[in-house]
């Protein structure tokens, strides 16, 4: 070996001349999260200063936008992944409504077991899901398309099966048929109830003062809702930062016919991510129909466009492979946070959507810009 070579993982051993350095500042501004976690502190202190003696911030106030945040969460960890991988799927709403009448269907019009009736939910919603996907990849057509479809044709049997077997489009009765059941019980049940009474027992958070639950905390626990945004949130995360089906999805979704050539099998991950977008909806219509204890064919409206809406705030790029699940995450929490923080600042509630809309356009101008940055485009 030459005197003069770098020795072996010296300072020039990796380098290369092709390879462009890229400054801190440069990395912090192309990640997806940037945009959601502007536009967290944005509307934190916004509402910190208009709504901040409200009881917004207290711990009842926390829990409300918590738990429509959560709502958000759940739908939108499938359709941040379903948009990496480059499709969309718009029958996420009506999948809700489905779902939630199926449940109802199976469990107490049919008196099935509730497990029973919430396992063959999944499977027919997930075989939806696949159905959807092998649409798309089999036909070529924009899943825009597909799944728009597949909203109007959910939509019409969630209301036509209830209102021809049972003369209504309203299903009650599901709290009674899935008292004791196992597996109904991880959608309704509220954890670390004795955490809440601690906090009442000490003054840390409020109890009620008169009634029959007089004594007790306002909050007796954490809703499963918000429990499993998280589990999927984490779940998500991992899957597209930690593991090769995660770069599967990014590759699928930025150029799948370079993907193919690596032999990424871009058919199969696709598929998988609309029964994805499936399960999660399917998991929402769950939590749902055992909160309010009955399933109605109007559920879910609009749910789909609400879930691209946080994925965009998020960071993820409308041309796919380009997103994260923790900056659809964040999108929720602005979805929930200015729901909520409009009724506790008093002012009108059909300006969320004047909100909405302003933090979207913000989103999609930074999102350009980041697709800019990433692709060399001027």
């Amino acid at each position: 070996m030459s005197d003069n070579a770098p020795a072996a993982g010296g300072p020039d051993a990796n380098s290369d001349e092709r390879v462009k350095e890229m400054g801190g500042l440069r990395k912090w501004l192309i990640r997806p999260e940037l945009g959601g976690i502007v536009g967290v502190i944005a509307v934190f202190t916004f509402f910190g200063i208009l709504a901040g003696d409200s009881g917004m911030f207290s711990a009842q106030g926390i829990m409300n936008w918590g738990q429509i945040s959560a709502q958000f969460m759940i739908i939108a960890v499938g359709a941040c992944m379903l948009m990496v991988a480059g499709e969309f799927d718009l029958s996420v709403g009506s999948m809700i409504g489905f779902a939630g009448i199926s449940i109802a269907m199976f469990g107490v019009v049919w008196g099935l077991p509730m497990w029973i009736a919430i396992l063959i939910t999944f499977a027919i919603c997930l075989s939806i899901g696949a159905i959807n996907g092998f649409i798309v990849v089999r036909t070529g057509l924009p899943s825009f398309i597909v799944t728009l479809a597949f909203l109007f044709i959910l939509r019409g049997f969630t209301i036509f099966v209830p209102q021809t077997v049972e003369n209504r489009t309203i299903i009650g009765g599901i709290e009674e048929a899935a008292e004791g059941d196992w597996l109904a019980a991880i959608f309704n049940t509220d954890l670390a109830g004795w955490l809440f009474v601690w906090l009442g027992n000490n003054g840390i958070i409020d109890t009620f003062s008169r009634g029959s639950r007089e004594g007790e905390p306002v909050i007796s626990g954490i809703p499963m809702l918000i429990v499993w945004a998280i589990v999927l949130v984490i779940i998500g995360h991992i899957i597209l930062t930690r593991t090769r089906f995660g770069n599967w999805i990014f590759a699928a979704g930025g150029d799948a016919q370079a993907a193919r050539y690596v032999g990424v099998p871009v058919d199969r991950v696709k598929i998988i991510m609309f029964m994805t977008t499936a399960f999660c909806a399917t998991v929402f219509a769950c939590v749902q129909v055992f909160e309010f204890g009955s399933a109605a064919a109007d559920r879910g409206i609009l749910k789909e466009f609400e879930a691209i809406i946080a994925v965009v705030i998020g960071g993820a790029l409308l041309t796919g492979g380009y997103g994260s699940v923790m900056g659809a995450a964040l999108g929720a929490l602005i979805f929930g946070v200015v729901q909520q923080g409009l009724f506790f600042a008093d002012v009108e509630s059909s300006l969320f959507r004047v909100f909405l809309g302003i933090i979207l356009l913000f989103a999609v101008v930074l999102n350009t810009y980041i697709r800019r940055i990433i692709t060399g485009e001027r």
